[in-house]
C-alpha cells in the first residue's frame, strides 16, 4: 500500500476532521497528512496501530537481545539450565527459582556487607 495515495492537508484535517476519521473508520486506507505540500504523518485507525504493534513486538524483543549480546550481558546455556535444574526437581517452579535467587542474593550482599 502507498500511503500517497490518500493525501490530505492539515487545514482538510482541521476543517474535516469528522469526514476524514468516519472515512479511515470505513475504509482502513491511512491517508498522509501533509504540511507546506510534504508528507509529514500518516494516520491509522485504532486497529491498524495495534495490530502493527503486535507484528512489531517480537521484532523489539529481538532487538532487545541483540543489544544484551553485543554488550556482552549474556551467560552460557550450561549455567543457566544449571541453576534452573534444582528448583525444577524441588518441583516449586521458575517464579520460586528467581525468587530463590533473589534471597539467595540478598543473603550474600548481607553478609558482605
Amino acid at each position: 500500500m502507498r500511503y500517497s495515495s490518500q493525501v490530505k492537508t492539515t487545514s482538510d484535517l482541521k476543517a474535516n476532521a469528522d469526514e476524514v476519521l468516519a472515512q479511515l473508520a470505513d475504509q482502513r486506507e491511512p491517508p498522509s497528512i501533509s504540511l507546506n505540500s510534504e508528507a509529514t504523518a500518516v494516520l491509522l485507525d485504532i486497529a491498524s496501530f495495534e495490530q502493527a504493534q503486535e507484528a512489531l513486538a517480537p521484532l523489539n524483543l529481538l532487538a532487545l537481545g541483540n543489544q544484551d549480546l553485543e554488550a556482552g550481558r549474556v551467560k552460557p546455556l550450561a549455567e543457566v539450565v544449571a541453576r534452573l535444574i534444582p528448583w525444577r526437581r524441588a518441583g516449586s517452579g521458575i517464579a520460586a527459582c528467581l525468587c530463590g535467587g533473589l534471597r539467595q542474593h540478598s543473603q550474600s550482599r548481607r553478609a558482605a556487607g
